[in-house]
């Protein structure tokens, strides 16, 4: 092997796909505290466990309802979040519908 076996190059992400920003706003359940919030999971209909992942602030307020409760999550530790709550997929910037969304005043 030659030393550019070894080189890594980053490749730009493609056109359709957006760079994933170094920190991701991520739905937390209501009623948690700051350093004790749960991360909200969603159950595909394919039986899987969903991460729902939002790139920026406005985008989980437009797609998951003004009462969502979040956390800022940096994107490098998802993997650990993984180890402690357990899923399958990660979905960036998706919306629920309006019966999914949290009201005002819910405490979990």
């Amino acid at each position: 092997m030659n030393q550019t076996d070894h080189a890594t190059t980053a490749e730009p992400a493609p056109a359709s796909r957006p760079p994933i920003p170094p920190v991701l706003y991520l739905p937390a359940e209501p009623g948690a505290s700051e350093s004790g919030a749960r991360v909200e999971m969603r159950q595909l209909q394919d039986g899987r466990t969903a991460l729902l992942a939002y790139t920026a602030l406005d985008r989980l307020a437009r797609c998951c309802g003004p009462h969502q409760p979040w956390v800022l999550y940096r994107t490098e530790m998802l993997d650990t979040l993984r180890l402690m709550n357990p899923f399958d997929v990660v979905v960036f910037d998706q919306p629920l519908p309006e019966e999914a969304w949290h009201r005002a005043g819910e405490t979990g």
